[in-house]
């Protein structure tokens, strides 16, 4: 394996755990000093976590987390599973327990939780819309920083399918690389060169703005091709083109992706269409939780 591309699986897993810490520390700092000054030691209760509107259910997981990280003691017991439609109303979670804890990771659960079901909500309402298509959802890097491990799960929950996570899992020139290398042809001779090089098992895409540069694309084998803000007219053209060639190559749409326009884009027959809506404009599900001393 090359010493640039490694096993991601561990650095994933430290995303999200540092992400939960970092959150629950942001929020008590010194501590929980309303808890501590109304809530007796060791008083114990349980809380319930509904839906206050219809939706798709993501981030159980990470509430979980969440909680376990504040007292391992709590138990959570889950009414649904990530990527359930739920109506408003419906029970989600149940917590129970420590209630100091509890309440500690209140917010931060139904944070992670609120931002995670908005983002699963709203990609499956793209998915849907192309689902008598061959088109997948893609989703972008336009997302909160230092929470893009749940922003692309919440999308993958959702029905989309994951597009790079980082810099570092797939070779994507875009206009200023090419741009800065002379054009798509040269630019994409490097990247290929490069992969061999260091023995990259990663894909190379290439975005393409008109149909002299996907012509350029194509004659350098890439594995896929991004087309750039093209009209419809030139997307079903650049697709028939792309179909008559004698290798397979996979066709990406991208730019002012809407749900008014996503039909249309996907009955064109390209294979993906990148949506950077689904985590650049978050509309959080609204959850609550009660709590019960009984």
């Amino acid at each position: 394996m090359s010493m640039i591309q490694k096993d991601c699986s561990d650095f994933y897993e430290g995303c999200r755990s540092r992400a939960i810490m970092l959150a629950l520390e942001e929020d008590r700092y010194t501590g929980d000093i309303t808890t501590m000054a109304t809530i007796e030691d060791g008083q114990k209760g349980s809380a319930v976590v509904r839906a206050k509107e219809d939706g798709v259910v993501a981030g159980l997981e990470a509430a979980r987390q969440v909680f376990a990280a504040c007292d391992p003691s709590l138990s959570v017991v889950l009414h649904c599973a990530d990527g359930d439609r739920v109506k408003k109303g419906a029970v989600v979670m149940d917590v129970k327990g420590p209630l100091a804890p509890l309440l500690l990771g209140e917010r931060t659960a139904l944070n992670f939780m609120q931002r995670m079901s908005g983002i699963a909500t709203r990609t499956r309402e793209f998915v849907d819309r192309v689902a008598h298509t061959g088109a997948s959802i893609l989703d972008t890097r336009k997302t909160a920083p230092g929470l893009r491990y749940f922003d692309k799960d919440a999308v993958r929950i959702g029905g989309g399918v994951n597009h790079r996570f980082g810099l570092f899992d797939m070779i994507l020139i875009k206009d200023n690389h090419s741009d800065a290398s002379g054009g798509i042809g040269p630019a994409l001779n490097r990247a290929r060169m490069f992969r061999e090089k260091h023995q990259l098992d990663v894909k190379i895409e290439a975005e393409v703005r008109s149909l002299d540069e996907l012509s350029s694309a194509l004659a350098a084998r890439p594995d896929r091709i991004l087309l750039d803000n093209f009209s419809l007219d030139l997307m079903r053209e650049a697709v028939e083109y792309v179909h008559s060639m004698p290798s397979k190559v996979e066709l990406e749409a991208s730019g002012n992706m809407s749900l008014h326009n996503v039909r249309e884009v996907a009955e064109t027959g390209v294979d993906f269409i990148s949506v950077g809506e689904l985590t650049h404009s978050v509309r959080a599900l609204d959850l609550s939780m009660t709590i019960d001393l009984g």
